[in-house]
């Protein structure tokens, strides 16, 4: 189907995605100009994030883009299986968090856990995904100018040409976005049906769940296992290392990770950590997870059971014909203008590895886009601030205390609660998102700390669990990142907007003024 110039509306997209990703409509779909010819600047090989942001960069350079995408429409999972619902999933978890700390008093009734359902949030997701896919597609096409083939598998035939849509396209430059998907740990069961990965989940559930088990104590198995959770659905977590250990979270602060784990535990979500499923039990479906505990051997009951155990990048499309470096996990290896070892052939998102993130699946492409087009761009994405959420916004940037014990001579804290203080022994931190808790049970509001140089005075590390203070990290992380940084007294001589969601402010006016800082 050519859809060039035809000034296809929003709802025109979306009638298009719908019936190509019912199997409706079969065909793939051109947006291309055919009197300009087949050959490109880059082709982007993946319509995410990484391949709509680099192709709209380089168009807006001056280059010509051409993106191919498997599914019928731009955007990537992001939007249709991953961070998108798990949004959604995560506020519902917040909302039903409050319900139930506070049912019977106020104005909240009695919690009623058949009510909340997780097959209802689900079908209400898959019902309106569509929406914003239409957007992107319309976006890119009317206002962004982007070539694209979509609803359309791509072979790499060498570092110049790929073939889409019985078509074949010759580029200069090519950009590899071929995403991840999850990595499957190889257990007895695992292709039973009611065990789900977050794609799956997503597409297949058809039942409410009335028992689960979370298999790995990544960001995904724990943000999946708490929004579980909320809803009233007994669960408990796998894994084989202590959790959030691992990835991107490895770099989360101590306290911070300690103050999240104990607020899980709090809610009765089940911690089994170096722990390992040995099977999962079932003959038609699951019915339960076979557990080798460091006390022994335990079968939980369960007939659901969800995959978090990380993923593996998805290389079919290119594999044979491009002798690419990999590393020891499968993804593609980069620098960091996100070259490849083969001369014109860039890789970005998901496919160069952790962290799995939007933001730098975005930023990574634009990077190669910007090279591309002659611009020297870096981009070191082992230093970006990073999240997750349970019934919390958790965000770190920086260094944790641990880290910058270990590089800098004198160290000093600012935390709230105070180092040595319960939880429960103070309200704060207190702000929108946390009122309600500060006043009926202090112990949930939240946790905050800053770590500071104290010879520089730079503030080096933040890291914080609550709520509404997210935004403020990807602001704050450029200002410490910068090469002058930023000092406790610049921090607090800032403006805040009180009652702010982040207390860093408030609290380094307390110490600015200090000759010699201590911690607080």
């Amino acid at each position: 189907m050519d859809v060039y110039g035809s000034e296809m509306s929003i709802a025109g997209w979306r009638r298009l995605i719908d019936e190509a990703y019912s199997g409706e409509l079969g065909e793939p779909i051109l947006n291309v100009d055919e009197a300009r010819g087949s050959h490109f600047d880059a082709i982007f090989v993946g319509g995410g994030s990484a391949g709509r942001f680099g192709a709209a960069v380089l168009r807006s350079l001056g280059g010509r883009p051409l993106v191919v995408e498997r599914w019928p429409f731009l955007g990537g999972s992001c939007p249709h299986q991953a961070c998108v619902p798990h949004h959604l999933f995560s506020e519902a978890a917040r909302e039903l968090d409050q319900a139930q700390a506070l049912q019977g008093r106020l104005w909240y009734p009695k919690f009623d856990p058949t009510a909340a359902s997780v097959l209802e949030l689900v079908e209400l997701f898959r019902s309106q995904r569509s929406g914003p896919h239409a957007h992107m597609n319309w976006q890119s096409a009317q206002q962004l100018d982007i070539e694209s083939v979509v609803n359309a598998e791509a072979a790499v035939r060498d570092a110049r040409t790929v073939c889409a849509a019985g078509r074949t396209f010759t580029t200069d430059a090519l950009v590899l976005a071929t995403g991840a998907r999850t990595a499957m740990p190889g257990i007895e069961g695992e292709t039973l049906p009611g065990v789900f990965d977050y794609a799956s989940f997503i597409e297949d559930l058809d039942y409410e769940p009335r028992k689960i088990v979370v298999i790995g104590g990544s960001k995904v198995a724990v943000e999946y296992a708490s929004f579980y959770r909320a809803t009233g659905t007994p669960t408990t977590v796998v894994s084989r290392a202590e959790v959030l250990t691992s990835g991107g979270p490895a770099l989360m602060d101590d306290d911070l990770r300690g103050f999240v784990v104990e607020q899980m535990h709090s809610r009765d979500l089940e911690l089994l950590e170096h722990s390992v499923v040995t099977r999962i039990l079932g003959e038609e479906r699951v019915e339960g997870v076979e557990v080798q505990t460091p006390a022994g051997r335990r079968v939980i009951d369960a007939d659901f059971v969800l995959l978090g155990t990380g993923e593996r990048p998805n290389t079919a499309s290119f594999a044979a014909a491009l002798p690419l470096t990999y590393d020891e996990r499968g993804f593609v290896v980069v620098d960091s203008r996100m070259r490849t070892n083969i001369d014109g052939v860039y890789a970005a998102g998901d496919l160069i590895g952790p962290p799995l993130e939007m933001f730098k699946s975005r930023r990574s492409g634009t990077t190669a886009a910007r090279n591309i087009m002659g611009i020297a761009a870096e981009f070191h994405y082992d230093d970006i601030p990073d999240f997750l959420h349970t019934t919390y916004e958790v965000t770190w940037a920086g260094l944790t205390e641990r880290q910058a014990r270990e590089r800098y001579d004198r160290v000093v804290t600012i935390q709230v609660p105070p180092l040595g203080m319960a939880p429960g022994d103070t309200p704060l931190p207190m702000a929108e998102g946390s009122m309600l808790y500060g006043f009926t049970f202090p112990e949930r509001t939240g946790y905050q700390k800053c770590v500071i140089d104290a010879d520089s005075r730079r503030i080096v590390g933040i890291h914080h669990a609550g709520y509404g203070a997210k935004d403020a990290f990807q602001y704050l992380h450029h200002l410490i990142s910068r090469p002058e940084g930023l000092t406790i007294d610049q921090l607090g001589d800032m403006n805040e907007l009180y009652i702010s969601s982040d207390y860093f402010i408030g609290y380094a006016r307390l110490r600015a003024n200090q000759a010699d800082l201590t911690s607080m």
